[in-house]
């Protein structure tokens, strides 16, 4: 048993270093997809900003979209692994249980990765300066 408990243990402890590692990438495309979204609707953000929206409102926009993006990452996910371990099981004869719980701690854990790397895109720009961002092309 001690032998099986070990075993079982690196096995939870490497499933967790990939977990965490594919975490760290996908906030890093998340990040790299609302750089390209704030640099392309720079124009969009100095109007805004002209038009008077304030700091806070342009950086919970863009935080907003970043945690929608992810969290429909993880749900797409979380989709396809039931899908594909339902599967498996039924090929095995193994009854699949899935916990509500787990599946929202997951689609929240993923929208909160989607917020910490949305952090950067978002305050770059809310605070760029309205007429930069106007005479932008």
């Amino acid at each position: 048993m001690g032998s099986i408990d070990s075993m079982m243990g690196g096995l939870s402890l490497a499933v967790g270093g990939i977990a965490a590692i594919s975490l760290i990438v996908g906030g890093i495309g998340i990040m790299n997809i609302m750089l390209v979204s704030v640099t392309e609707r720079t124009r969009e953000i100095g109007i805004r900003k002209a038009l008077g929206a304030r700091t806070r409102d342009v950086m919970i926009q863009f935080l907003t979209e970043s945690a929608i993006l992810s969290a429909m990452g993880g749900i797409l996910g979380i989709l396809i692994g039931t899908g594909l371990v339902g599967l498996g099981g039924l090929a095995l004869g193994v009854p699949v249980v899935v916990k509500p719980a787990v599946v929202l701690l997951a689609v929240g854990f993923s929208a909160m990765v989607g917020i910490f790397f949305g952090l950067y895109p978002a305050s770059k720009a809310a605070k760029s300066d309205p007429i930069d961002a106007l005479r932008y092309e």
